[in-house]
Order: structure tokens, then C-alpha cells, then sequence
């Protein structure tokens, strides 16, 4: 395997298998209330950061990398204050992963290193890759906080075994 492939490889498993399973494990453990809820004006919620995250990877990925037409509204994703349900935020961040990764499985490493121009920014395909897995990454630690803060828990993500050897229990 080269290594822009393996480059693809990873970042589809990355925001696949790694990041959407513990947001969707952090949204099952809530309710709508708290998926909503922000700790003052200058904060952003659960619900919010989903919107967020999904319009970002359709705008870098799917509009930017892809090809396709970009119709993202960014102050809409914050706007929000209500009205998605949990299933349906799961419903939707699913759903968009699922295109981006068919997008993704259409870059070949050849185009890894073609200029694209995206939020008006000149960049390449890989960098526009590798910018989304970095963005998504912290919005990720963002949810797992929220998520902790409203549960007043531990969300389990980890088995740590007597050896001191770790489990992921959230990849599919």
C-alpha cells in the first residue's frame, strides 16, 4: 500500500469508526434537553457541534474535495437552539459520514496533492483531508466534555485490563 493510501485509509477509519461511534455513544446517553443545552451564550451545545461537524466535512470533503455543490449555511449550525431530536441529529451526522466516506473512497493518492479551493482558501486535497480529521478531532473532545459535564460520569470509553492495557469499547 502507498503511503497516500494508507493516508485515505486512516482518515476514513478515523472519522468512521473512531470519532462519529463516540459522538453517536455520547448522544445515546442523553437527552434532547441536554443535547441542547450550553453553558451561556459564548458556548455551543451538543447539538450545535453535530450541526457543525456535518456541515464542515460535506463543505471540505464532499463540496470541496468531491466536487460537489457547496450549500452549507456555517451561522445556521450555531443558530440552532432546538427542534433535532437525538435520533435524528444521530440519523443526520450518520448519514453524512457515510457520503464524505464515499467521497473519500473515490480520491485515489494521485490527487492528493491537487490545488482545491475551499471557504476561500487556497489548498490541496490533502491538506483539506487532513484539516477536516483535525477539526473533527477536537469538536470530538468538545462532546465528550459536554457530554461528561451534563452525565456528571464517566462515558466508558475505555476498559483498562489489569495489565494496564486499554480497549476501545466505541469503534464499530
Amino acid at each position: 500500500m502507498t503511503h497516500g493510501a494508507e493516508f485515505l485509509r486512516i482518515s476514513r477509519d478515523y472519522l468512521g469508526n473512531d470519532y462519529v461511534p463516540r459522538i453517536v455513544a455520547v448522544l445515546r446517553q442523553l437527552d434532547d434537553a441536554d443535547i441542547w443545552w450550553r453553558g451561556n451564550e459564548a458556548t455551543n451545545s451538543i447539538g450545535n457541534l453535530v450541526l457543525h461537524l456535518a456541515g464542515n466535512v460535506r463543505q471540505w470533503i464532499v463540496a470541496g474535495v468531491g466536487g460537489a455543490p457547496d450549500v452549507r449555511d456555517r451561522p445556521a449550525e450555531f443558530a440552532r437552539r432546538d427542534g433535532m431530536t437525538r435520533d435524528e441529529l444521530v440519523k443526520h451526522l450518520e448519514s453524512t459520514i457515510a457520503v464524505v466516506d464515499e467521497a473519500l473512497a473515490r480520491v485515489t493518492p494521485d490527487q492528493l496533492f491537487e490545488p482545491r479551493k475551499i471557504q476561500g482558501i487556497d489548498t490541496t486535497v490533502m491538506e483539506a483531508i487532513y484539516h477536516v480529521v483535525e477539526h473533527f478531532s477536537t469538536h470530538v473532545g468538545q462532546i465528550v466534555m459536554l457530554g461528561k459535564l451534563r452525565l456528571a460520569k464517566d462515558l466508558g470509553f475505555w476498559e483498562i485490563g489489569p495489565d494496564g492495557s486499554a480497549k476501545q469499547t466505541w469503534r464499530t
